[in-house]
């Protein structure tokens, strides 16, 4: 049995008539008529009583209409789903952030404009550190990934686009020294306590941080260790040392830290969107399309 059956016999079965049927198939009568019976005998039921006056539903006939428009339906659904799905308009985005990236306007940004152009995609976010993200990405368990220089090689499927740049700043307790400088180098760290995320969180501050100390001719002093920012900023507030962050993490407000801007030309990171190189699915090409097209908006 096809498709074609089934809307053979929805026709004949709303026109009464195997006449006016085939001439709304655009077919012949006499390969109409052919068409049922060859159903009837798979179905193995009488759908249609015919005579030459008049066409009538057998009851068989009638469960079965209500069955085959149910398919009929059903069917093209499930095209139009797949053509919406080749557009980019429906199916399933898995997508990667890091900690830092909501406090940026370009986030709120890439996801609202993402969601008004494409409601019909199921877009899924989760929040995980850079190295974690590109582990994902490689073990295709995330598509797309909003990412922070990773320090580190990168796996061959792999490749990022720059979407921003973010400056570094120092965290400081109101009351430091530093806190009435006007500018804070990386040199300005040495000796200094430093609250730091721990190496084992896969994220992209750690390894930076310790080569601009490395390459300013000291090693940094990690005093604690802290998995979040506002763990790490608390710290900084309750007297237990400095820290470095992005940028966007000065939007976290605590009324014993200031945010000190870094002189050092190296003292920025940038936000990537990192995807494989072999995505090439119409879903992954739209992201992509809006969050650069977000960027260059809030540039």
């Amino acid at each position: 049995m096809e498709l074609r059956h089934l809307r053979y016999f929805v026709a004949v079965a709303e026109e009464l008539s195997f006449t006016r049927a085939a001439e709304r198939l655009h077919i012949g009568q006499p390969p109409l008529s052919h068409q049922i019976q060859l159903l009837e005998a798979e179905i193995g039921a009488q759908l249609l009583e015919r005579s030459k006056r008049w066409v009538r539903l057998t009851e068989a006939g009638k469960l079965f209409l209500e069955d085959a428009r149910r398919v009929l339906a059903l069917s093209e659904q499930a095209i139009q789903t797949a053509r919406r799905a080749a557009r980019g308009e429906a199916g399933e985005l898995r997508v990667g952030f890091t900690f830092s990236t909501p406090l940026t306007p370009l986030f709120a940004a890439i996801i609202n404009r993402y969601r008004q152009r494409y409601p019909g995609v199921q877009l899924t976010l989760q929040e995980m550190s850079t190295i974690g993200q590109i582990e994902a990405l490689a073990a295709r368990e995330l598509d797309l990934g909003l990412v922070r220089p990773p320090e580190l090689s990168l796996p061959e499927s792999v490749e990022m686009t720059v979407l921003r740049r973010d400056p570094l700043v120092m965290v400081l307790p109101v009351a430091h020294p530093l806190a009435k400088k006007k500018s804070i180098t990386i040199s300005d760290l040495k000796g200094e306590p430093l609250v730091m995320y721990p190496e084992s969180a896969g994220t992209g501050i750690h390894p930076q941080i310790n080569r601009l100390c490395r390459e300013a001719g000291f090693k940094p002093t990690i005093a604690m260790e802290a998995g979040e920012a506002s763990t790490i900023i608390g710290l900084v507030a309750a007297g237990c040392g400095v820290s470095v962050l992005p940028s966007p993490f000065d939007t976290i407000r605590m009324s014993d830290v200031c945010y000190r801007p870094m002189a050092d030309a190296e003292a920025t990171t940038v936000l990537y969107l990192a995807k494989r190189k072999d995505a090439v699915s119409p879903l992954v090409a739209a992201f992509v399309a809006v969050a650069t097209e977000a960027a260059t908006a809030t540039a």
